[in-house]
């Protein structure tokens, strides 16, 4: 099946997707913010840069896009109908790197927190609360370094 839209157009669509301060994540650390959570937002030293680290909760936080990190059994979750070896190809690299990266900052002593987009967008303050207890919980095993 050939794409229904232009090269040109196609590469300005791609260009407007961004890796980082997303609306959902936007949307997290405000709430976070609001909370009382303080953070550091992408930080490069970490394995995988995560969207959101609190050094206080030696915790960090993904806040990953359905499509794009393949949450399992969200409908969010769709590939492409053109050029599909190359998009399966991309979502495997995805996935194998995020587990990697979860692993990597285990070893290093964090506690990874992976949040989804439909779980953002559909029960935003359940998350959240599940989220804020999650933190306390890391707070409360002494994890203040």
């Amino acid at each position: 099946m050939a794409d229904r839209i232009s090269k040109e157009k196609r590469s300005w669509n791609m260009s407007r997707i961004h890796g980082k301060d997303t609306c959902i994540e936007l949307k997290v650390r405000q709430w976070l913010f609001h909370e009382g959570f303080r953070f550091r937002k992408n930080v490069r030293t970490l394995p995988g840069t995560p969207d959101v680290v609190l050094p206080k909760y030696k915790t960090v936080i993904f806040v990953n896009g359905c499509f794009w990190h393949r949450h399992p059994g969200c409908k969010e979750a769709t590939t492409p109908q053109t050029r599909t070896d190359y998009w399966n190809e991309k979502f495997e690299r995805n996935v194998v790197n995020d587990k990697k990266h979860k692993e990597e900052l285990q070893a290093l002593g964090w506690n990874v927190i992976v949040i989804w987009e439909c779980e953002i967008n559909k029960h935003f303050t359940e998350t959240m609360e599940r989220i804020k207890t999650e933190l306390k919980k890391q707070l409360k095993k002494g994890s203040t370094y």
